[in-house]
């Protein structure tokens, strides 16, 4: 396993990979960063993947909205959190939805009546490859902005970056 690191406007990012695609992304003042920071990672920046995000980040920063799939992603998780953040990818920029939305999403395609935003959110909680997997475009009920792992402050900076309107989501809710 391979790391290299990334200073963005939100801080500095750890990326990691297996040699061939992006496993990990996470800002560093994310709740789970100390999780993903070993000292068994080996250091190499020209990773070609490295290379690739870098620029995709470079890109994103600069309002160009890169797309998900020029990159190789491995993101591991349960069957069932795979599945949310595949639909998480499929969230265009500057556009939210709630938890509640993915629930029922879910319960439409597995024919059931209903499925837990909560088990959503933990999924959501759960994204190993932040920014580019787009958990920062999922918002609570009612437009409420709910907890993020790199820091609601970053989800905030990151909505306002893709020019998310401000109507959709309830900035008053944490500033």
């Amino acid at each position: 396993m391979y790391q290299s690191f990334y200073d963005s406007p939100l801080g500095k990012l750890l990326l990691q990979s297996d040699g061939e695609n992006l496993t990990a992304l996470k800002i560093q003042k994310h709740r789970f960063y100390h999780d993903y920071e070993k000292d068994s990672m080996i250091q190499k920046d020209d990773l070609e993947i490295f290379k690739e995000t870098r620029d995709w980040l470079d890109r994103y920063f600069r309002k160009e909205k890169p797309g998900i799939k020029e990159l190789s992603l491995k993101p591991k998780g349960t069957e069932f959190r795979e599945r949310v953040w595949r639909i998480l990818c499929e969230i265009p920029y500057g556009t939210v939805i709630t938890y509640g939305d993915i629930a029922r999403r879910i319960a439409k395609e597995d024919g059931i009546e209903k499925m837990s935003a909560q088990a959503v959110g933990g999924a959501v909680g759960h994204n190993p490859i932040g920014i580019i997997i787009p958990c920062h475009r999922v918002i609570g009920q009612n437009g409420k902005l709910t907890g993020y792992g790199g820091g609601i402050e970053n989800k905030i900076k990151l909505l306002e970056l893709e020019e998310v309107d401000q109507g959709k989501w309830r900035r008053d809710e944490f500033c």
